[in-house]
C-alpha cells in the first residue's frame, strides 16, 4: 500500500519540488548515456560502478533500512531527483523501492558511493508520470538500520481465479468470504479510519502487495482507497478475516500501473478509529 492508497511499491521517494530544491546544479555523470565497459553488470541487467570505497564491511538485506544520498538522471542528462540537492538524506526500507535500488544498495557498504546504471525494466517500467527508460543514479550508503527478516509471502488462495459458490455477493458485484469470525460489534463506516493486515494477489495468484510480508499493518482512511475496500471494510468487525474478490470496476478500473483485472485480498481488520 501507498500510504493510503493501495498500490505496488514502485516509488522510490516523491520528487523534489522548485520550492524544496536547493538553488546549486549537479552535473550528469559523462558516462549517463550508457553504462561504460569498466562498469560491473548483474544478470539482471543492472550495471554498477564503485566511485568511492566504503569504509563499513556489512552490505544491507532487502529488508533493511537505509539512509543515502543520491542524484538521478535520465540517460539525456536531466536531472529529476535530488537528495543531495534538498540538502537532507533519505531513508527507507530497500525492498520498498524500485527493484534496481533493492538490488544496486545491497551491494554497497556504508560510506561507498556507487553510481547505478539501472534497466527500464528494473525502474518504473515506463509507468505514467515517472521518469521513462534507463535511469542513473549516484548513491552514497551512509547508514544502515538492521531490521528483522519478514515472513515467507502468503501462498495464494486455492479460491484466487474466481469467487466461490459460497461467496457473498453484493449489488455492486463485490464478493466476500469470512475466514475467520470477528471479536468485534461495530462496523467502520466509509469515514473510519482502519487499521487492518492485508495480502492482495491477481487472479492468476501473484502476490502484488501484502503488509503481512511487511511485517506492518497499515491504517488509513476508508475514503481513501480504492471502492472494493470502502464498500467490503464495511461488511466486517474487529477481528475478523474475510477474503474478497474485486471486480475491476471497483478496484483500479484498468489505470496503467495498478494491477489490473478482479482482484484478491486477504484482510483482516486490526482496529476502528
Amino acid at each position: 500500500m501507498k500510504t493510503t492508497r493501495l498500490l505496488i511499491a514502485f516509488a522510490l521517494i516523491a520528487f523534489a519540488t522548485a520550492a524544496t530544491v536547493a538553488a546549486q546544479d549537479i552535473a550528469a555523470p559523462a558516462d549517463v548515456a550508457k553504462p561504460p565497459a569498466d562498469a560491473a553488470c548483474t544478470a539482471s541487467g543492472l550495471c554498477t560502478k564503485v566511485l568511492a570505497a566504503g569504509t563499513g564491511s556489512v552490505h544491507p538485506d532487502a529488508w533493511d533500512k537505509v539512509t543515502v544520498h543520491y542524484s538521478g538522471w535520465t540517460t539525456d542528462g536531466k536531472l529529476f531527483d535530488s537528495s543531495v540537492q534538498r540538502g537532507q538524506p533519505a531513508t527507507f526500507p530497500l525492498n520498498r523501492v524500485i527493484p534496481g535500488w533493492t538490488e544496486g544498495v545491497r551491494l554497497m557498504v556504508a560510506g561507498e558511493k556507487r553510481r547505478l546504471w539501472i534497466p527500464v525494466e528494473l525502474a518504473y517500467n515506463n509507468m505514467p508520470g515517472r521518469p521513462a527508460g534507463m535511469l542513473v543514479f549516484d548513491v552514497e550508503l551512509i547508514s544502515i538500520e538492521d531490521q528483522p527478516e519478514p515472513p515467507p509471502p502468503p501462498a495464494a488462495p486455492a479460491d484466487v481465479a474466481a469467487p466461490p459458490a459460497d461467496a457473498q455477493k453484493t449489488a455492486s458485484g463485490l464478493a466476500s468470504k469470512v475466514l475467520k469470525p470477528g471479536t468485534g460489534t461495530e462496523h467502520p463506516t466509509a469515514s473510519s479510519t482502519v487499521t487492518v493486515h492485508y495480502s492482495g494477489w491477481t487472479t492468476d495468484g501473484k502476490l502484488f502487495d501484502s503488509s503481512v510480508v511487511r511485517g506492518q499493518p497499515a491504517t488509513f482512511p476508508l475514503n481513501r482507497v480504492i471502492a472494493g475496500w470502502t464498500e467490503g471494510l464495511q461488511l466486517m468487525v474487529v477481528g475478523e478475516q474475510r477474503r474478497f474478490w474485486i471486480p475491476e470496476a471497483l478496484a483500479y478500473k484498468g489505470a496503467e500501473g495498478p494491477p489490473k483485472g478482479m482482484l484478491v485480498f486477504d484482510v483482516e481488520l486490526i482496529a476502528i478509529k
